[in-house]
C-alpha cells in the first residue's frame, strides 16, 4: 500500500521565495497546502486543512506570524522559521523551533521540515 503524502503548510508573503518552497517540496513528492501570505489565511486552513509540518516566515507584509505558531504548536505540528530575522527577534517559547535564516537552500530546508515529522 502506498504511504500518504506529507502535506506541508507554507506561510511565506514573498512570491518568489513561497514558489521556490513550493516547487522543492513539491520535487520531494509533498502535498502543499497554500503557500499563504497572511496568518489569517494560514489560520484559516490549519482549521479546514490536515497538515503534518509548516513553512513559516515570522513578518508578513507587517504581521508577526506568531499566532499561527502558537496554533500550530497547540496542534503538536512541528514546524521551522524561515526568516530574515535572528533568533534574538523570536519569543523565548519558541527557542527550540529550527530557524532558517533566509536566503536559504529550499532543497535543504524542505528536508529538514520534513524529517520533523519522523517520530
Amino acid at each position: 500500500m502506498a504511504q500518504p503524502r506529507s502535506r506541508v503548510l507554507v506561510v511565506e508573503d514573498e512570491y518568489f521565495i513561497a514558489e521556490e518552497l513550493r516547487q522543492a517540496l513539491e520535487r520531494l513528492g509533498t502535498t502543499v497546502v497554500g503557500p499563504v501570505p497572511t496568518g489569517e489565511e494560514a489560520l484559516a486552513l490549519l482549521k479546514s486543512e490536515p497538515i503534518d509540518a509548516a513553512v513559516l516566515d515570522i513578518n508578513l507584509r507587517g504581521e508577526m506570524s506568531f499566532a499561527v505558531a502558537d496554533a500550530l504548536e497547540e496542534r503538536a505540528i512541528p514546524f521551522v522559521f524561515a526568516t530574515g530575522y535572528d533568533r534574538a527577534a523570536i519569543p523565548d517559547r519558541f527557542r527550540d523551533v529550527p530557524l532558517w535564516s533566509k536566503p536559504f537552500d529550499a532543497e535543504r530546508l524542505v528536508l529538514t521540515t520534513l524529517q520533523l515529522q519522523q517520530p
